[in-house]
């Protein structure tokens, strides 16, 4: 008689402590769910190409992430991951996805399809996500309906083969591996193919990039340049911040998962509203339009005390007051509502706008069109005002209203209707916790206080006297100013603090208060070790 353990050894039976035997076919279970899930999101890009790229289910589902989260857990994946953010959110997704693959694979079964369901829920997901999207209907839902449908058949297919793996180990016969290997291949071709071939067509059919490369810019006559930046306006001291931003190193802070692509030819802003002619502006109308070029820096609200969400660049646009005075405002309207081509909003004071400040429709940065990620082919700049409440990118409508009767994106979201940006300074050199030779340090940095301009800086070491910073030359007072200090250092361990006092003789404030709801505020602070 054939014992217990007997039967364990030749794969007949269990062993006497019953521990239970891995399946040979779980890892192509595991392997399925995974193709079949890549399966699905290849498929619903490449399906979403005649719908455009808010169809994806994969961006539909970051973006409405993103819409859906309250304040604090946006502001906590910008502190944690600053312009990384996007990229951290698309890993998190990728990893969560991948985990409900394994899942899917795992538990699915011919007589009982529950993998099949965990991809239909997954795809319920998406279709109610894409169909969410700003000027979406309920036809974008199909290309996650269809993406769905291939995962779902491939899945089928996959653990069939998982299922006769299982069977030949335990009756002896041969492992029947090639047939799935094969499908196998075919699915993780279809799900490359299908994914890369969506995202080029998307690219293609946009023609962004083509248009872009073909932009002519506006012609901006003499009196409407921007000064030239003057001698001494640029300390250039090792480690110090450029005066002017290259376009490669200005910061990008916004909610799109997918950088719109726009091109002049479909580009167009609807102004109305409180208004008392509504007009729809075409490229062409803007462009028969009087640019003129300026040069302004720009804060991100989310911007940290000595954080590097600023920089300058120069810009070509055309005067938002002209536009708005064109259509005539209603004496009752406090509010321009600006919505992005991928429906974000932002609500801007009026006056601010009419004030007189430079604040433009900008198409070009530092001499070439906007890229693409600072808004191509229109977007807003406004001196004085963090971003939040002044720049919108990708710009295509504008609504003349009243801040009691509408609220932006990040307003229903409990930031500040208005945000003016708070005087800031910071120290650019020597870096943290640097290690720098006794004897004469240069300690150099940026502050800003766009609109009213930087009257003193001062610099103190170790809670000791305040010294005064020697100033670049000012460019203007909606540009930040460079600033540095000879110190005469001997051996220890220092910390510098910096502060900055405006053209209206505020000084910064030492109080920390973080970025959210309208601006941080506190002295910048730095140690050092001097040997």
């Amino acid at each position: 008689m054939t014992t217990n353990e007997e039967r364990a050894h030749d794969g007949s039976g269990e062993s006497g402590d019953r521990r239970p035997r891995v399946r040979p076919g779980l890892p192509v279970r595991v392997l399925s769910g995974v193709l079949a899930a890549a399966v699905t999101l290849g498929v619903g890009e490449l399906a979403a190409v005649p719908f455009g790229s808010s169809a994806s289910p994969f961006f539909a589902v970051g973006s409405t992430t993103v819409d859906r989260s309250p304040s604090w857990a946006r502001e906590i994946a910008i502190t944690a991951f600053g312009t990384n953010d996007k990229a951290a959110l698309f890993i998190g997704m990728s990893i969560l996805i991948a985990i409900f693959a394994v899942l899917a694979g795992v538990v699915e079964r011919p007589r009982r399809p529950y993998g099949s369901l965990v991809l239909v829920a997954l795809g319920i997901v998406g279709m109610y996500a894409a169909t969410s999207r700003p000027g979406a209907t309920v036809v974008d839902a199909t290309p996650t309906l269809t993406g769905v449908a291939a995962g779902v058949l491939t899945l089928m297919l996959l653990t069939r083969r998982a299922d006769e793996i299982d069977h030949a180990a335990h009756t002896g016969t041969e492992v029947p591996r090639r047939q799935f290997l094969v499908l196998a291949g075919a699915a993780a071709t279809l799900a490359v193919a299908a994914g890369v071939a969506g995202r080029n067509l998307a690219g293609t059919l946009a023609g962004a990039i083509s248009n872009r490369m073909a932009f002519v810019a506006p012609l901006v006559s003499a009196r409407n340049r921007a000064p030239a930046v003057a001698p001494g306006t640029d300390i250039a001291i090792p480690g110090a911040t450029p005066f002017v931003t290259g376009n490669n190193a200005f910061y990008r802070i916004d909610t799109a998962l997918q950088v719109p692509m726009l091109t002049t030819d479909d580009w167009s802003l609807r102004i109305h509203g409180m208004v008392d002619r509504e007009i729809r502006l075409s490229w062409s109308d803007l462009m028969a339009r009087t640019p003129i070029e300026r040069t302004i820096t720009l804060t991100c609200v989310s911007n940290e005390i000595g954080g590097a969400l600023a920089g300058t660049a120069t810009w070509v646009g055309y005067p938002i007051k002209d536009l708005l005075d064109e259509v005539g405002i209603s004496p009752d309207a406090d509010m321009l509502l600006s919505t992005s081509a991928d429906g974000f909003t932002v609500g801007t004071p009026i006056a601010v706008l009419r004030d007189g400040r430079d604040a433009l429709l900008a198409v070009t940065m530092n001499g070439e069109p906007l890229p693409f990620e600072h808004g191509y082919p229109a977007r807003q700049v406004v001196p004085g005002l963090y971003g939040f409440v002044s720049a919108t990118k990708w710009v295509v409508d504008w609504e003349v209203t009243r801040f009691d009767r509408a609220q932006a994106y990040w307003t229903r979201r409990g930031w500040a209707e208005q945000a003016p940006i708070k005087t800031a300074s910071r120290i650019d050199a020597p870096a943290s916790f640097a290690r720098v030779r006794a004897g004469e340090v240069l300690v150099a940095g940026t502050a800003w206080a766009q609109h009213r301009g930087i009257a003193r800086v001062e610099v103190r070491v170790d809670d000791g006297p305040w010294n005064d910073a020697t100033l670049s030359e000012e460019y203007s007072i909606d540009t930040w100013r460079q600033w540095y200090w000879s110190w005469q250092a001997s051996p220890g361990t220092y910390t510098l603090q910096v502060r900055a006092t405006d053209r209206d003789g505020e000084i910064q404030t030492e109080m920390r208060v973080e970025p959210i709801p309208d601006g941080a505020s506190g002295w910048h602070t730095r140690s050092i070790t001097v040997v």
